[in-house]
């Protein structure tokens, strides 16, 4: 399979820069209409970005700190339309600048705490779209799929703060032929995901994933999402994978949010959202498993206020645990949720329960963020700890963005976190990141 998949993409790859390179020899001469294949060609958009940074970290399980800078750059070119066909092809490279003092996955360094940005060149997206039909978009190829504002994918998404971004193999199409309304679906074969390719485990995961998406903004003070995700991983018997890592799942949910006004000035923060999430196909379940099936639930509330330049929220999300198994969001952009720190980038069995407070504000051209966590599980209903995150970031002339980060997850040495979490939850690690970065 994984043969066949890079044959693919190998074979789109040469076939659009074959016809890059012989539109350059086409007789200036003729006239072309602006539907033409030179006038898609020539009338195309290039794309880049650029993204530097210095990560460094405090891991208590380490004796030994992490220092990691990272470069990421994605060049990429999306063609016009010819007779509504379009293609678009970028390529990404990381590379690290000065010593690698941190274990990037694959570089054996693991006396280092973790910094997940190995060096790596791929081709990001390569995918052709068509757009013939009214209001109705068709890709096929690698490609981005999300259904929700950056960063915040809770459940499908790019994981977009690392250096080596995630996408998908896949076919998706997106329609909005009914007034505010959006209907998504895509068919995922494989998931690039931000190992790299080096990582033999990790670094992809083929499956037969459905996804749907439904969205709805004509209420005036709501906005409304249903969707159903049948995620079917194939690595599952691979040796040496994490079960519940690519655990193969199903998971619908719907949620409600919006931002009503109250005076010119003021305006009020909501957010309802519930999930269940069971076993799909094979799911946990291999000859000899005799674990119960998998049932668990997700919910997020959020009341919060908005005046002028600032903006102030409490947030509670529940990931449920049983003891077994934990809710899980396998293709979700996971740093966005449960602190910036990454510990519970996996759900834990116990589940999970997070209770944040989020204060922000824009000043002086810049953004800053402070967030307050206190983590605790929904099985047995103990402490994991508590965790502090701020933000400050600049963009000045549209394109360029500098920044300043930290996180610190402070952990809660409990005698019931230590024997079921042992030389993780119940660790104390710190992070502080300076970026800079350019997209055009």
């Amino acid at each position: 399979m994984k043969l066949l998949r890079n044959l693919y993409l190998y074979s789109f790859v040469q076939a659009l820069m074959f016809i890059v390179a012989t539109a350059g020899f086409i007789s200036p001469t003729p006239v072309y209409g602006e539907d033409s294949l030179w006038q898609a060609l020539i009338g195309g958009k290039p794309t880049l970005y650029l993204r530097y940074r210095f990560e460094h970290v405090d891991d208590e399980n380490k004796n030994k700190d992490a220092n990691a800078n990272t470069l990421r750059t994605a060049l990429g070119y999306r063609t016009g339309l010819f007779y509504d066909f379009g293609a678009y092809l970028e390529l990404e490279d990381v590379r690290h600048l000065g010593g690698d003092d941190f274990f990037d996955g694959v570089n054996g360094k693991t006396q280092f705490p973790a910094v997940i940005d190995p060096e790596d060149t791929e081709v990001n997206q390569a995918y052709l779209s068509y757009q013939g039909l009214d209001k109705t978009v068709f890709r096929a190829g690698r490609q981005i799929i999300t259904y929700r504002k950056a960063p915040l994918h809770r459940f499908i998404g790019t994981v977009l703060w690392r250096q080596n971004w995630q996408t998908f193999d896949a076919f998706s199409v997106a329609n909005q032929s009914l007034p505010e309304t959006t209907l998504s679906y895509a068919f995922i074969w494989n998931s690039n995901r931000i190992f790299g390719e080096d990582n033999s485990l990790r670094s992809d995961t083929e499956m037969n994933t459905h996804l749907f998406n439904a969205q709805y903004t004509g209420l005036a003070h709501a906005k409304m999402e249903a969707y159903g995700y049948l995620i079917d991983n194939q690595n599952e018997d691979e040796p040496g994978v994490d079960f519940d890592e690519l655990d193969s799942t199903k998971t619908f949910g719907a949620r409600v949010y919006g931002a009503p006004p109250v005076t010119e000035n003021i305006r009020v923060l909501y957010q309802a959202e519930y999930a269940n999430q069971s076993d799909f196909a094979d799911g946990r379940r291999n000859p000899g498993d005799d674990r119960e099936p998998n049932d668990s639930d997700y919910i997020h509330l959020q009341l919060g206020g908005s005046y002028k330049i600032l903006t102030a929220k409490v947030d509670y999300e529940r990931l449920s645990g049983d003891g077994t198994y934990g809710f899980q969001t396998q293709l979700a952009t996971g740093h966005a949720f449960q602190g910036w720190a990454d510990k519970f980038l996996k759900t834990p069995r116990d589940g999970i329960q997070d209770l944040y407070f989020t204060v922000s504000a824009t000043a002086f051209g810049a953004k800053f963020m402070a967030v307050y966590h206190e983590f605790w599980s929904d099985n047995l209903d103990y402490d994991y700890g508590s965790e502090i995150d701020l933000l400050a970031t600049y963009t000045f002339m549209k394109h360029y963005t500098v920044g300043l980060k930290y996180a610190d997850y402070m952990a809660d040495n409990n005698t019931q976190n230590t024997l079921r979490n042992g030389g993780s939850l119940d660790k104390d690690i710190s992070k502080f990141w300076a970026f800079a970065q350019l997209q055009f």
